[in-house]
Parts: C-alpha cells; structure tokens; sequence
C-alpha cells in the first residue's frame, strides 16, 4: 500500500465509486480485486484551486453552503452520528471537515458492517492514522463494532490487540473465522476490556489469557480478566471444561449469555456458580442438557439474579423452578418458553416469592392453566409483559383475572390459544396501553 505525506486513510467504499475511478489526485486504492470494499489511502483536500474558472464556481458555490456557516463543534455534533464509512467520507469534502472528522472525540468508536468489506485492512488503515499523534497506539479508541463482516480474521483482531490498549468494548458477532487465538490476544493486551461479544463465532471455545500474559501478571493481581458482559451465543463447540477457563478466568461477570451452546451441561454451571458470584443476568435457553440441578446452582445467585432464560431447557420441571423462587426474590425477568414440565405448582411458588416479577414468557407450556394465572394475578401486580403463546389449557376467564389485577400490562402474547373475543376485549378495557398478538381474526 502505498501511503502519502499526510494520509487520511480509512474511507471505507467500494472500489468502483465513481469519485475514484479516474485515478486522478492523491488518492490509491489499497486493494485491485474487483468489486470489494476496502480502505482508500488519500490525503487531505487541496486548499485552493488555480483555474480561475473553477476558483470562481467554487466561491459561488461556498457562498450558497449554508453548512459552511456552522461553528466546528455544531459540526463535530453532526458528524458524532455518522458512521465510520461515512466520516471518512467527509473527510474527503475539503480542508475543513477533513480537520473536524479526524477529530478524536469522534474516533472513540469504530463501527465496521457489511460482509464484502475487507475488514482486517481497514481495521490496519484506520488503527494506523489514528495512531498518528501518539505512535503505535490508539489512547482514544474504546469501542470497535464489526459484527456481520464475516471477513474478519485474526489478523484483524490482532490489529486491534496492538494498537488499542485502552479498549472497553469489542463485538464481533457472526464472525466466524476468528479463533481462540485471537480472542486470547485481545483479552490480555486489553486489560480494560468490559464488553466482549463474540456470539455466533463458532471456533472460539474459550475466553482466557494468552501464556506470556499470565506470566507477566504479579502474583497480587492473579490471571483475571476484567470482561463483565459476554454474549457466546451460537458458539455450538463451548463444552464445560471451556465454562470452567472462562468462570475461573472471568470472576467479574454480571452478564452471561449462553444461548444454544448446546454442549453446556449442569456441571458447567456448577463451575459458574463457584467463581462467578455477580451475575445479574444468565442465558441458558436452548442448552438441552441443563435440567433441575442446574437451577439449583443457579440459585446461589440468590437476589444478584435479575434475569433468566431458561427457554427450551426441556430438563427443567417445577422443581427447577421452586430453587429459583425460593432464594432469587429480586427476579425481575423469567423466560421458560417450551419448559413443558413447568404447570401450576410451579407457577405457584414462583408468584408467591417473585412478586416484583414485570416479565414472564411460559409459552409451550401446556399444564399451564387459568389456575396458574390466577396466582400471577394475586402476586405478581408489577407485571408488565406476559407470553402464553401456544398455552392450550389457558382460557378467557384466566386472562380477565390477570387484566383486572396487572393494571401496568403492556405487552400479552395469546397466539394459538383459546380465548373468545370479549376476554380480549376485557383485557384491552382494563388495560389500555397493552398491546395483543393474537391469532383471532375477529378481534381487531
């Protein structure tokens, strides 16, 4: 790549743009494979033009800019909501905005979509030119978004581990060819790291230190890692011994999504619950193997515990639930959508001891009846959104308890169940900001 005196590298396009075909000017693409998006190498827009002709077309034309009239921190205000493809553009409008875009309080965050993008040299290009005050590293930079650029490698991720010590949030979604490896890099180079999100990556199996990082750290400081928030969900090969590393590794974590690793099994939450103590919300829907005993590890997560998805866990039966009820009173979202051995009793004790409950999802639950609403009604009078989809023994006559009682209800999914018109009536009489997904073509 060939760069010049004073680059501006990083306008994010595709090479066919029309404002780069003729070759003309400072700029050079950084890549010759037709059809991709890469990163363009250009340097700041000249100052003045030496045609008279043009000169007087351009004064004309800077007269009628409104825009141009603007002070620079309305500007800056401005260009905050654009994103990073798009301000590297108007850096390329004239000496003026190429000077505001390249502002450092608009470079805290990087945010990179697309899946032709060639995101390991752009992520090269811009880490370079943001470097440029303070050699080798970006100080600004604390957050990159890549998610969906599936061209991602490690060589990217390495990029970003070099050059950005004071990294706080780094999402990755869907990007499937980074490994271990890299994560590893980025974790240890990246001690303020807080937000990782790695879901749909499915050859990271762990999250931990690279060796040379753990040998380094002073006996005091231990092998932590200072992540409180990681999405792994889709990461299909995740097995227990991979939670053990992560729990042992992350003891900071207050969110965990989990959400179809579906090799995951109690004993890995068992792990969990001796190293992780903080966490306020879990995920462990779609995780076949996580069964009652499972629950009760959760448990000891006691009033911290403010969300759980437990969805599709068809190990899980009224018994799971009892643990939680019992000792995670502060629970304020549940989800156990397709738990088919949750019924009334259940439901019960869950009423009785999570009454700040605001949000419940027991769709596919097919003991669950009128009954078990009634006990909802009774306790649970913060509720906000409640989900009974494909609830076959849920009638009209539960659904007018629960209206007359959780007056704050704004969301009630009754899809496939057999409720009559006025029982949907009643709830929107008595409910009034609630909304209804239903299947009843009668009610409108």
């Amino acid at each position: 790549m060939r760069t010049l005196s004073t680059p501006s590298p990083a306008l994010i396009c595709p090479q066919n743009s029309h404002g780069f075909q003729n070759g003309r000017g400072s700029s050079t693409s950084s890549s010759s494979v037709t059809g991709e998006t890469v990163a363009m190498v250009h340097s700041p827009p000249p100052t003045r033009l030496t045609h008279p002709l043009i000169r007087l077309a351009s004064r004309q034309q800077k007269e009628q800019a409104n825009i141009d009239r603007l002070p620079d921190h309305s500007m800056i205000q401005i260009f905050s909501f654009l994103p990073t493809n798009q301000l590297c553009r108007c850096a390329r409008v004239c000496r003026r905005w190429y000077n505001l875009a390249w502002d450092p309080r608009l470079w805290r965050t990087i945010r990179l979509t697309g899946e032709t993008i060639n995101v390991d040299r752009a992520l090269k290009v811009l880490t370079r030119r943001l470097c440029q005050d303070t050699p080798n590293v970006c100080l600004m930079l604390e957050t990159v978004i890549v998610s969906g650029c599936r061209r991602l490698t490690d060589r990217g991720l390495y990029t970003i581990a070099q050059c950005c010590p004071e990294l706080r949030r780094l999402e990755v979604s869907g990007c499937y060819n980074i490994s271990n490896e890299a994560v590893f890099d980025v974790v240890s180079l990246c001690p303020n790291l807080e937000h990782l999100d790695v879901s749909g990556c499915s050859k990271v199996t762990c999250i931990s230190l690279t060796r040379e990082a753990s040998i380094k750290l002073s006996p005091l400081h231990g092998k932590q890692i200072s992540i409180r928030y990681l999405d792994m969900t889709d990461c299909f090969v995740l097995e227990d011994e991979g939670l053990h590393t992560i729990a042992a590794h992350c003891t900071q974590l207050t969110h965990l999504y989990l959400r179809r690793c579906v090799r995951i099994t109690d004993e890995g939450l068992r792990y969990l619950m001796i190293y992780c103590t903080s966490i306020k919300e879990l995920s462990v829907s779609d995780c076949r193997f996580v069964s009652d005993f499972g629950m009760r590890e959760i448990a000891k997560l006691e009033s911290r515990l403010r969300y759980l998805s437990i969805a599709h866990c068809g190990r899980i039966t009224d018994v799971g639930i009892r643990y939680i009820a019992k000792y995670c009173s502060k629970l304020r979202y549940l989800n156990a959508r397709g738990c088919e051995g949750i019924t009334d009793h259940g439901v019960e004790y869950l009423a009785k001891n999570c009454t700040k409950l605001k949000s419940l999802d027991i769709g596919k639950c097919p003991l669950v009846s009128d009954t078990g609403l009634e006990f909802l009604a009774l306790n649970c009078f913060n509720l906000k959104r409640l989900s009974l989809k494909s609830c076959e023994s849920i009638t009209g006559q539960g659904l007018q308890i629960v209206a007359a009682n959780c007056f704050d209800l704004q969301m009630l999914n009754v899809q496939d169940c057999e409720v009559s018109v006025d029982a949907l009536r009643f709830v929107k009489r008595h409910c009034k900001r609630c909304i209804i997904e239903h299947t009843n073509p009668a009610f409108f």
